[in-house]
């Protein structure tokens, strides 16, 4: 029997841990809330995504650029991008479990669990009715069906309206009036909804009455818009180009539950495309495409993404999407697709005093350009793909293994050489082998317990290829490959081992496909 999702998450969680790919901060000292380390596994992982959006955003496209820039910046930054004054999250407590919620995701969840009643008669009539089922008609006629949509739009639009005008009162009378209840205590013993800014505060100087105010920047975005004539300028770039960049960001989040999906320090993987106003929503449909196609090639599951546009745009966007994933707990937000259009340098400019604009020799024009925003979650894809590959199997022999079926360009361990036993030359023509291949690829040389046990061992952190060497070796120059997800095994020269692994594991091969 299949685990619950709950019991599933459980576990790999527990597999996190077990075998070095995230520990909690600090744990010898009882650890601190939502923040996390990553393991010598799990830094490799996490190392592997990065190399793949970056190739694959900046390798890729002749005109894009990648920066780096400071998590500290000048606090006008922050004024002007509107962080000081809007970037607030509804926060509202339960009086029974003592636990604190983000208002607007209780209303999201349970909107969400309508849906799923409406997915469910949809699903028992599919059944019923086997190939002729016209699932488009059904939801346009089925009365159930109907009936939960138009519960879904009243709360909707009741829920926007509330955000817009920033209604706190009636956001806490729609909870009441829904009957959410807390998912802990099942109580609905509520506090009021208030405002919870999410930056971190902190002070630059060495004497405390002469230090600045400073903020830990809370996105990545707003390094890439102070920067944008200094690219613009040194790289040549010509409309439209877009600026990539890896980096932490920090939110003192009001709930930061479910493992590392919302951490207080945490790491993006943006990309600001800036466009001629007018074209960015051509852009941002191109954009919105692309990355759904990334996203796929991992293999992970076409099932488990979809798009979900914005109910409520943020002030600097005229459009808005995001790619959700399927957790193990739900669909969540893993990307954000944005047109942000002039906002930010508009902003930049009117605060700094400094010219941020463009001139475009096609239409003979300076202008301030638009900019279309790519914004995926690092530690969010990262546990997407974690629990993803976790899987629990039995065998035909009625054995069990755990196994991580990580795409295998991005799997911590490309290879484990492993010699038969101990003795006999055996371990000497297994270090030759290490020793060649280290050099192009992230392998292990592993020598310790019987063969079967450290074929499991790998399968747990999800290794692609075991290369074994046996007394055949020595004689005829050939190893065993045994591929972790078929368990299936080929016998290949040693000579060819390299230009094999390229074939089955190297980046190249996922890339290619874009």
């Amino acid at each position: 029997m299949a685990a619950q999702p709950e019991d599933q998450f459980k576990n790999v969680i527990s597999h996190a841990k077990e075998y070095g790919f995230v520990f909690q901060s600090s744990e010898i000292y009882d650890g601190l809330s939502a923040v996390y380390d990553y393991g010598q596994n799990g830094a490799l992982l996490k190392n592997n995504l990065k190399e793949y959006w970056w190739r694959s955003m900046v390798q890729l496209h002749e005109n894009i650029v990648g920066i780096d820039s400071a998590i500290f910046m000048h606090p006008s930054v922050w004024k002007a991008s509107g962080h000081v004054d809007a970037f607030n999250d509804p926060m509202i407590d339960n009086k029974d479990s003592k636990k604190r919620y983000r208002a607007d995701v209780l209303i999201e969840d349970h909107m969400e669990k309508i849906n799923q009643k409406a997915d469910k008669e949809v699903a028992k009539a599919a059944k019923r009715f086997g190939e002729s089922f016209d699932e488009a008609m059904f939801r346009k006629t089925n009365p159930r069906v109907l009936k939960y949509v138009d519960q879904v739009d009243a709360i909707r639009t009741r829920f926007v309206k509330a955000l817009e005008e920033n209604d706190l009162a009636d956001l806490k009378q729609l909870i009441e009036d829904e009957g959410i209840t807390c998912p802990i205590s099942g109580s609905k013993n509520w506090t009021e909804v208030r405002q919870f800014n999410l930056m971190f505060g902190t002070k630059l100087g060495s004497v405390a009455e002469d230090a600045s105010d400073l903020y830990l920047r809370p996105e990545t975005a707003q390094g890439i818009f102070v920067n944008f004539l200094n690219v613009q300028k040194t790289g040549r770039m010509k409309i439209p180009f877009g600026i990539a960049q890896i980096g932490k960001a920090f939110r003192n989040e009001i709930v930061a539950r479910q493992f590392i999906f919302r951490m207080r320090e945490f790491e993006q993987m943006e990309m600001q495309f800036f466009v001629r106003p007018g074209e960015e929503m051509k852009w941002y449909e191109y954009w919105k495409e692309h990355r759904m196609k990334w996203h796929k090639l991992l293999g992970l599951g076409e099932d488990n993404y979809r798009f979900h546009d914005h109910d409520k745009l943020a002030h600097y966007a005229n459009a808005a999407a995001d790619i959700e994933f399927n957790f193990p707990f739900g669909f969540k937000e893993l990307e954000g697709i944005h047109s942000r259009t002039d906002f930010d340098l508009g902003r930049h400019q009117e605060m700094s005093g400094k010219k941020l604009q463009y001139f475009d020799p096609e239409i003979n024009k300076n202008y301030v350009p638009y900019v279309v925003e790519t914004s995926v979650g690092l530690d969010r894809l990262f546990l997407g793909t974690l629990a993803t590959a976790y899987t629990e199997e039995t065998l035909e022999d009625g054995s069990t293994r755990t196994v991580l079926r990580l795409p295998l360009p991005l799997a911590p361990i490309k290879a484990a050489i492993l010699p038969l036993l101990r003795k006999d030359g055996l371990p000497e023509l297994a270090r030759e082998i290490f020793n060649d291949l280290k050099f192009d690829f992230q392998v292990q040389y592993d020598e310790k317990d019987a063969i079967g046990k450290r074929y499991r061992r790998q399968d747990a952190v999800g290794t692609p290829l075991c290369i074994t060497v046996d007394h055949d070796s020595l004689e005829d120059k050939t190893v065993t490959i045994r591929h972790r997800d078929s368990m299936e095994q080929e016998r290949v020269s040693i000579d060819s081992l390299n230009q094999r692994l390229r074939e089955l594991v190297s980046m190249e091969t996922l890339l290619k496909k874009l």
